[in-house]
């Protein structure tokens, strides 16, 4: 199968997770305390894929001044997009805690949708780029990032609703922004199937810029809005296990 094919059929299980996590989400909300053990599950998990396959990938394409400048154009990205988000949410959250609705009209936090949509995006860049680097890697990574775009899924419908958006609505709106993952993936599997090395290594350093975000200033800052307990620290590690014991058996 051509390494477009392979994209194609990996990045459907993101696709369906951010269907699944929308649903689950307008269905029956997960309480605070599952949402933080799900966020540390998710934190493991990411970190596992970030030190076991993209840094091991990442070294062996050398190229440390093409790594180097992509790192830092992910970390600038990443780092803009967290601010666009904020910024939309501020505006779906405003400080005396009413929803921006008039009569039956819902304004759509634009900039927050913008700010998940490129995330998504480049989810699907890292499902592609893991094609390319093979099919261990890219199973790994895909496996990562399903259950990270799963709750993305369920924490953006819960937002909609709050907005006065309809469940349907917000479960629709969270399932088209999903396939922008296919976008990624496949055009990334397409575009780095022949890439050369410094490139392949810009892209890798892009990827573990956005992985590193992902699990320590999102994911394990938004865990920790709960009281910690001990089940919850626990996932964390469970979530690293089971990826890191996944690559060595496919390795």
């Amino acid at each position: 199968m051509s390494l477009v094919g392979q994209a194609t059929v990996l990045v459907a299980f993101p696709v369906a997770a951010s269907a699944v996590g929308s649903v689950i989400a307008v269905l029956r909300r997960p309480g605070p305390r599952l949402v933080s053990a799900i966020q540390h599950f998710a934190a493991g998990v990411v970190v596992a894929a970030l030190a076991g396959e993209v840094l091991p990938g990442l070294r062996q394409e050398g190229n440390l001044p093409w790594a180097v400048s992509g790192f830092t154009l992910g970390v600038a990205v990443v780092l803009a997009l967290a601010a666009f988000g904020r910024r939309g949410k501020a505006a779906t959250d405003p400080a005396d805690g009413s929803a921006h609705t008039t009569g039956a009209a819902v304004v759509l936090p634009l900039s927050l949708l913008i700010a998940v949509g490129i995330d998504l995006l480049i989810d699907g860049l890292l499902v592609g780029l893991g094609v390319t680097l093979g099919s261990t890697q890219g199973l790994i990574l895909t496996i990562a990032l399903t259950i990270e775009v799963l709750f993305l899924g369920l924490s953006l419908a819960a937002e909609l609703t709050d907005t006065g958006l309809s469940k349907a609505r917000a479960s629709l709106i969270c399932t088209g922004l999903g396939l922008v993952t296919a976008v990624g993936a496949i055009g990334g599997a397409a575009l780095l199937g022949g890439a050369e090395k410094p490139i392949l290594a810009a892209v890798l350093a892009f990827g573990a810029a956005a992985l590193l975000f992902l699990a320590v200033e999102e994911l394990l800052v938004e865990a920790h809005e709960q009281a910690e307990t001990t089940l919850s620290a626990a996932m964390f590690f469970a979530g690293f296990l089971i990826i890191y014991v996944l690559g060595e058996l496919g390795g």
